[in-house]
């Protein structure tokens, strides 16, 4: 346990248990790691499932996706998006630069019982990162804008409010991690989770989200009955 370390909490032990079983299988079947996300970490999001600090699930290289690339939405129960900014790790859990970057998750069902959340990896479908600003290691004056077919959704000039300092959120990982005998890896990459509140999308549509001056990012969703693209 790191200083300053909160009870361990034995839902979250249970869940990462069964969460860390998962990622064998599907590093067994040739995926590979990429890093993790922290997810429910906002003052709502920790309140509502009673946590003291927020959940952590992996990220593996099957689920990201290029800049531009249409997903299919078929099979999804409740799609969300969710605008966030990466942190690559470095040496001693240090931060060696961030990105902008989307998750996309399917939050079914309800995320009402914390271990089960965490058996399914925390919702988690899809990753798109947009390029490294290297040696930045923190997300003032990150100003960011989520357009939905051209229109504007949702906002914030403060892109810490909901999610806390990156710093922060990378010792957090860490911490939970550790409790489950894991660890960040140096080149690894941290999502910190959604810096405004996750986004309901349906087939159809077209988002944009404008993270600067990190970079934008684009995302269109099939119509229904059609197949996920990759950009050209």
């Amino acid at each position: 346990m790191g200083s300053d370390h909160v009870t361990v909490d034995g839902r979250v032990v249970r869940g990462m248990r069964r969460q860390l079983d998962l990622r064998h299988a599907r590093l067994a079947a040739g995926a590979r790691q990429v890093g993790w996300k922290l997810g429910f970490g906002s003052p709502a999001g920790l309140a509502a499932l009673r946590l003291h600090r927020p959940l952590v699930g992996f990220l593996l290289d099957d689920g990201l996706l290029d800049d531009g690339a249409v997903v299919s939405l078929e099979g999804w129960h409740n799609p969300v998006l969710e605008a966030e900014i990466a942190a690559y790790v470095g040496p001693r859990d240090s931060i060696t630069g961030v990105a902008a970057a989307i998750e996309l998750a399917d939050v079914h069902p309800p995320p009402e019982d914390v271990e089960a959340v965490l058996a399914g990896d925390v919702f988690t479908r899809h990753v798109m990162l947009g390029p490294v600003v290297a040696g930045r290691t923190d997300s003032a004056g990150v100003v960011a804008r989520i357009l939905v077919d051209g229109a504007e959704v949702a906002a914030t000039d403060d892109a810490s409010a909901q999610v806390g300092e990156l710093g922060d959120a990378v010792r957090t990982a860490a911490e939970t991690l550790a409790d489950c005998g894991e660890r960040l890896a140096e080149g690894q990459l941290l999502m910190t989770g959604s810096i405004v509140a996750p986004l309901p999308v349906r087939p159809g549509q077209q988002v944009e989200v404008q993270l600067s001056p990190l970079g934008a990012l684009r995302v269109g969703f099939a119509p229904a009955g059609q197949p996920a693209q990759s950009p050209q």
